[in-house]
């Protein structure tokens, strides 16, 4: 189908050239309203209307004549009606629809990739959480969309980058060294020294979680820990604060890496915004914006005019004690990357810093580098509630406030993790309903997609046979045949405009209609008949459906199974 629908695009393309040979719009088909109306839709005879100044209706008559002489037309399609005031409504042969089926099963994994006529290098900055506690679920749902994002964007042929940016620096890090040190001393939360840190007056606590406790026995045993980017022993001395501090950033980013292990999320680069300072990056972009004339001074502050690039006021950039704001070295950050020759670069990460996009846009316009507009795109998630026994769950004893990323992998698994957590559009509310997560029942959607891969993987053993070999796939007629195939076909398109929109929850809803409308033609066919030429073509097809569920969740990093108890009771039904 994917074949017969390109050749058809080009004779709609040869068919508006010819009623409208002086400014042909580009050719599109659109799904119908409803599926009683055809396969394919087109739009463009009430588009052409007001320039050519004809009635819609008599130019879709007209486009109906040319598209009636297009060999590609005589061959794939069945009847073209015009409906409404202009609408072209194409039904297409079963031969059309059945021809998927061959076209999966040769692609195999591949089906659905496709290399962009401009492929781009492309840079996503995901979960980057700074050292100071274990992944909580909010880094979890960045985890998700970030991976599928990066793999989304791959299926197009652009090459990607998954980078973790965090703070290994800065009044943070300093809560955490003392507060490990306070724990090592032999304090505990709720001891007098413990609500604010003296030291660090803008700090809004010390660090509550038993993971802090484990940091100090830890560095009292003198341990080496080991991190991706990192690796430091502990001294074991009390008053070694900056070896403190170094340890407690080496051993929570060995924890991070536990918690994207367990998510089996691998990063490409870590980039530590202690390194904007080092090498005097963000001195030389605090420097070309004040060339550009976008910053004065003002109370002993520098500010910088962001309300001359859509900030709702302009924003202190060095403060007056000294010191820069947050958003100074994000900006040097950003730079850096767009200097490292990303011409795409997205930033994933909560709605709390909505605020940050219109000042770090406006400090890259002033940096006079020919940055482009919009640089770079932001996609921002909004929390999570999770739920467990009809309770909301607030507290994590690994983390001391709040559940993070390995309990939820502990409490259900991977596959539902990302799966959940990919399942809703980014900037929409998400509650993680546990109980439902460990169900094994239609009402679990990653359960419910998996186990129809695993429902076809059984069918498949039992029958033995080679798939695909001598299918005639005419024999597909049967109506849940045609709509699962219509929808198999869909699946390139799809991945091609969830890539284009950063949408990676279209994957998620393309994966439960698919595996509904599987699981509907279980409901309403046998498969394993006494017809051995039709029990080929539908093994046929059977396989098509399990190649496409497997690359789909492959998108997703989420696993295909091929056994599920539930269907190991049916092997025998089928």
């Amino acid at each position: 189908m994917i074949h017969a629908t390109q050749a058809l695009l080009d004779a709609l393309g040869a068919a508006l050239c010819e009623i409208a040979p002086e400014n042909p719009p580009a050719p599109t088909f659109e799904a119908p309203k409803q599926a009683s109306h055809g396969d394919l839709a087109v739009t463009s005879a009430m588009q052409l209307a007001k320039a050519l100044k004809a009635n819609p209706r008599e130019l879709a008559t007209r486009l109906v004549a040319a598209l009636n002489a297009q060999p590609a037309v005589q061959q794939w399609v069945d009847a073209i009606e015009i409906a409404g005031p202009g609408f072209v409504n194409l039904r297409l042969k079963p031969a059309a629809k059945q021809a998927v089926v061959a076209e999966v099963l040769q692609a195999g994994a591949a089906f659905g990739c496709q290399q962009v006529k401009d492929p781009r290098r492309v840079l996503v900055e995901f979960v980057s959480a700074n050292p100071t506690g274990p992944l909580h679920v909010g880094h979890a749902r960045q985890a998700a969309l970030g991976d599928a994002v990066c793999s989304l964007l791959a299926t197009q042929g652009h090459e990607v980058t998954r980078e973790f940016y965090y703070n290994d620096a800065g009044v943070q890090i300093a809560t955490l060294a003392r507060s490990t040190q306070l724990r090592l001393q032999g304090f505990k939360p709720g001891d007098p020294c413990w609500p604010t840190d003296p030291e660090n007056p803008e700090s809004k606590g010390f660090y509550n979680g038993d993971y802090i406790q484990d940091i100090a026995d830890a560095f009292a045993r003198q341990e080496t820990v080991k991190a991706d980017d990192r690796e430091f022993t502990g001294s074991g001395d009390p008053e070694d604060l900056d070896g403190l501090r170094q340890f407690a950033v080496a051993y929570l980013r060995h924890e991070q890496d536990l918690d994207l292990q367990a998510f089996g999320l691998k990063f490409d680069n870590y980039f530590l915004e202690s390194s904007v300072y080092a090498n005097g990056q963000l001195e030389a972009a605090v420097q070309r914006m004040v060339d550009s004339g976008k910053t004065y001074e003002k109370d002993g502050a520098l500010w910088f005019r962001s309300t001359d690039y859509g900030d709702d006021q302009d924003r202190v950039m060095r403060k007056r004690e000294g010191g820069f704001t947050y958003f100074v070295p994000d900006v040097a950050y950003h730079v850096n990357k767009f200097k490292r020759g990303y011409s795409q670069c997205i930033n994933i990460q909560g709605t709390d810093h909505h605020g940050t996009i219109a000042r770090v846009r406006g400090g890259l316009q002033a940096q006079g580098l020919g940055i482009p507009q919009g640089f770079p795109d932001y996609m921002l998630h909004k929390m999570v509630t999770v739920m467990r026994g009809g309770q909301e769950v607030k507290i994590s004893k690994r983390a001391g406030s709040y559940v993070t990323l390995r309990d939820l992998i502990d409490w259900t698994s991977r596959d539902a993790v990302r799966f959940f957590l990919i399942s809703r559009k980014a900037d929409t509310e998400f509650v993680f309903d546990i109980d439902l997560a460990l169900k094994a029942s239609d009402e679990n959607p990653v359960f419910y997609v998996q186990y129809a891969h695993a429902r076809i993987c059984s069918v498949l053993r039992t029958w033995g046979g080679e798939v695909g070999a001598g299918a005639d796939l005419s024999l597909l007629t049967a109506p849940t045949e045609l709509a699962l195939m219509a929808k198999l076909a869909e699946f390139p398109k799809m991945l091609s405009q969830a890539a284009k929109d950063l949408t990676p929850h279209d994957i998620a809803f393309y994966l439960r209609d698919l595996a509904g409308a599987f699981h509907s033609y279980y409901a309403a066919e046998r498969f394993i008949v006494d017809d051995a030429a039709l029990c080929r073509a539908r093994m046929a097809l059977l396989a098509a459906t399990r190649q496409v569920l497997a690359n789909a969740l492959a998108v997703l990093g989420v696993s295909a199974p091929e056994s599920m108890a539930r269907e190991d009771r049916e092997e025998s039904a089928a």
